[in-house]
């Protein structure tokens, strides 16, 4: 069934209306902004599109208007400017965009930019699950044949009449227009005649059935196997507050609530002052699974059931607090004063013990988790601001090997916020020399003398202090700065060796090369003219490619190795028993050393299974001619083990960290 997608637009409604419904989505499109939080939290579209194309100033309005609604139900909010106006794109991103398209742009290029920004939304917010539009859903609906004297309304939509509540209702047309204003019954016969005449959806409004106060919108369109079919969108007036701020599957308070209920408190009205306020958000997890398996009735009443359960495991306490349903699957529990981190981070444990026991619905019985982001409002914060901090700490909460409860502590850093900063922070660590070089000793097992060292990235970082070189290199792959930073560190490291005073001069040193390093046009002459330049005996460098580096194109890999090799460059596949650990890799690759992961150097001193599991790659390794290093040994016991299996090199703590050159050159005289 296809999806919603929510328009605004003040030139081309029309044109968007037919284009999404040619590719498949069921639009919802309007040419004012008002209500528009409103109605696009009852569309229950996953996607909003803002057409902005010669209408700069309603656009941005428009933004302003939809993107807390946006951001609360984890959507996406897809921005359609003209090419004149892409200097307010900041703008746009301040106020909460998440996509934009600037014209002029194909009709491809603008479905694209529908699906991309519905990806996204099923990233974030778990959207795939999202209930389609549906002709006889939740909301009213109507169907008509051309040439019938009768319509058909939905439940919904007949309740509003005051028609009955009988499933399927048919009434006359007479009887249904005699409901409507003039103005209406005008502007209905208007919009049918044009989808009977043309087959494009469009749209028309009227007095509200019910309250006569707001506007009932229809949005119209032609069935593909026939017939018309219509669907009711209720506009309030303008100004007017909701009816209710009750979610209306469950009965909890709805976001709106939540967010007017954190504002008054942050803001000082309850309570006479800014309030330390607590907000706990908590997302039911395989909530979209339960309904793919056992069908949405299922998965509501499990939604219902986690609701009560949560309401229950709060009340005892007689606290202060609001209990709401934000979006899909996700609760929020906010606490005011005098709630602490500590009555989140206790409540958010109970909260996810409480998910986590069977449901019953019907004859099912239905296992669920839980997740728990945890923050304090601080000093400025609004209702947007703290649980915006709160949705970083779930989404943290719900990444591997994440704890299933994440505190964002008063004055904290989030991960994601950390990790964001180090993107931006690596570009100037290359230019001001906070990235240095460490050396960790590789020792003869058989003599005990140090033979060689592996050169360790250090991330000298101003306001986090040492970094290690897995924190290093995943921020630069994660800014596309990867390429960069190992050049960076490979020339560091041999100009550093090719300055070792005589005590070091006859060391070997190995160096690390990525995956980006192979797939990089010329590399290995690259590599090899910097080795020569440097005046560092090509026979004393070794080359470490990880196992991670070689799998997307190990014939590349096999030659650029080979290359390297035939510069008298010595070869090591490092971290080896960590990934796919493939056979194909020692058959195929010009290798000198295989170089054990630490896990495996440790657990040879765990079972007998753990042993013999090392033993077997040692003496693989060996009867193909190659020179086994054990990495991260920290113990005599592994050390006596891996020798007596026939390892000669190794590693790790047990002889010394990784070291500057200073310190290196005092291990090696001791």
């Amino acid at each position: 069934m296809s999806a919603p997608l929510f328009i605004l637009s003040f030139r081309h409604r029309d044109e968007l209306t037919r284009l999404a419904e040619s590719a498949g989505w069921q639009p919802l499109a309007a040419r004012r902004t008002e209500n528009a939080e409103a109605r696009f939290v009852a569309s229950g579209a996953a996607v909003a599109v803002v057409d902005a194309r010669g209408a700069l100033g309603d656009g941005l309005e428009a933004v302003r208007a939809v993107a807390e609604a946006v951001e609360a139900n984890a959507a996406a909010l897809l921005v359609l400017l003209s090419r004149n106006d892409s200097a307010a794109l900041e703008d746009f991103l301040k106020l909460g965009a998440t996509h934009f398209l600037v014209s002029p742009f194909t009709e491809a290029q603008l479905v694209h930019a529908f699906q991309f920004a519905m990806r996204h939304a099923d990233r974030v917010g778990g959207h795939g699950q999202r209930r389609a539009l549906d002709d006889r859903g939740d909301g009213g609906s109507w169907r008509w044949q051309p040439g019938s004297r009768t319509i058909e309304l939905s439940p919904a939509l007949a309740r509003k009449a005051g028609l009955g509540e009988a499933e399927g209702r048919r009434i006359s047309l007479m009887e249904l227009f005699r409901k409507l204003d003039p103005e209406g019954r005008r502007a209905a016969r208007s919009a049918v005649a044009r989808v009977v005449s043309t087959g494009e959806a469009t749209a028309f409004a009227h007095a509200d059935l019910e309250s006569r106060t707001g506007r009932m919108a229809h949005h119209v369109r032609a069935r593909p196997e026939g017939g018309i079919v219509g669907r009711t969108e209720t506009i309030a007036a303008e100004g007017a507050r909701p009816a209710s701020a009750r979610d209306p599957l469950t009965g909890l308070a709805d976001a709106r609530a939540a967010r007017a209920w954190l504002e008054a408190r942050l803001s000082g009205e309850e309570g006479g002052g800014q309030a330390q306020v607590v907000a706990l958000l908590l997302s039911v997890s395989r909530y979209d699974a339960i309904n793919a398996a056992f069908g949405r009735p299922v998965g509501d009443a499990v939604l219902q059931a986690a609701a009560r359960r949560i309401e229950r495991q709060v009340d005892p306490d007689g606290r202060r607090l609001l209990v709401a349903r934000m979006a899909g699957a996700e609760f929020a529990v906010l606490l005011a004063p005098p709630a602490t981190l500590e009555d989140g981070r206790f409540l958010a444990g109970e909260l996810v013990e409480a998910i986590g026991r069977p449901f019953m619905s019907g004859d099912h019985v239905v296992s669920l988790g839980s997740r728990a982001g945890v923050a304090i409002a601080q000093p400025g914060d609004d209702a947007a601001g703290l649980l915006r901090r709160a949705s970083v700490a779930l989404a943290e909460a719900k990444a591997p090997d994440s704890a299933p409860v994440r505190v964002l502590e008063e004055g904290a850093e989030s991960d994601t916020a950390r990790g964001e900063r180090l993107e931006v922070d690596l570009r100037r660590a290359l230019d001001q020399g906070e990235i240095e070089i460490r050396f960790q000793p590789q020792v003869a097992i058989a003599s005990g003398e140090i033979v060689g060292v592996e050169a360790l990235a250090r991330w000298m970082h101003p306001r986090y202090g040492e970094l290690g070189a897995s924190t290093l290199f995943s921020v630069a792959e994660r800014s596309d700065y990867i390429a960069q930073l190992s050049e960076h560190v490979q020339r560091r490291a041999i100009a550093e060796a090719a300055a070792w005073p005589e005590p070091l001069a006859r060391l070997r040193l190995s160096v690390n090369i990525t995956a980006a390093d192979i797939v990089r046009p010329g590399f290995a002459a690259q590599f090899l003219s910097l080795v020569g330049e440097s005046g560092f005996a090509a026979d004393r460098l070794t080359v470490e490619v990880t196992e991670s580096g070689l799998i997307e194109d190990l014939g590349g890999a096999g030659a650029l190795l080979a290359q390297l090799r035939g510069g008298g460059l010595r070869v090591a596949i490092d971290d080896f028993g960590t990934g796919y650990s493939s056979l194909a890799y020692l058959k195929a690759l010009p290798l000198d050393y295989l170089k054990i992961d630490k896990r495996l150097s440790q657990d040879i001193a765990g079972s007998t299974r753990d042993r013999i599991v090392v033993r077997s790659v040692i003496d693989m390794a060996r009867s193909l001619g190659l020179d086994v290093v054990a990495e991260g040994v920290e113990t005599e016991e592994q050390l006596a083990l891996l020798a007596e299996e026939g390892c000669t090199l190794y590693q790790g703590f047990l002889c010394a960290p990784p070291v500057d050159t200073a310190a290196l050159e005092k291990i090696v005289a001791s």
